[in-house]
């Protein structure tokens, strides 16, 4: 059996340009209409959307995803076993809706700064999983 971690992404030159023209105020309003989505609760599918998007939107970075080709040559996805829903819905109700909007702001505050960047896109990589525990 063979796994494959792959990622699609542009040039990294386009990418920067992204990031310092576009990226770095558009991932700002992204974030604050997708936290207001999320804690909408009726918004909240299209917030976590909105949120797994994040990277993308703001240095055009690709989705990471695994994939098993198993012995006949059959190739899948791999998903990441995730928390029960119970331990997630009540995480989201007691931590998570607070604690996301004070990531998502340091992370973007973070993304200000060219010492904090990596930081900043290392948070922002792990925003889902800081609002519903949500495992990649």
């Amino acid at each position: 059996m063979t796994t494959v971690q792959a990622q699609h992404a542009p040039n990294i030159i386009f990418r920067i340009l992204w990031f310092l023209l576009l990226g770095w105020w558009l991932s700002g309003i992204w974030t604050a209409i997708a936290w207001v989505l999320c804690i909408s609760i009726i918004g909240l599918p299209i917030g976590i959307i909105m949120l797994n998007a994040l990277p993308q939107v703001t240095t055009l970075r690709g989705r990471d995803y695994v994939t098993m080709v198993d012995e006949r040559g059959v190739v899948r996805v791999v998903n990441t076993p995730q928390y029960p829903m119970i331990l997630r819905a009540l995480y989201f109700i007691f931590v998570g809706w607070w604690f996301s909007a004070l990531w998502l702001a340091l992370a973007w505050v973070f993304g200000s700064t060219v010492i904090l960047l990596p930081v900043s896109f290392w948070m922002i990589n792990r925003a889902a999983a800081v609002l519903l525990l949500t495992r990649n």
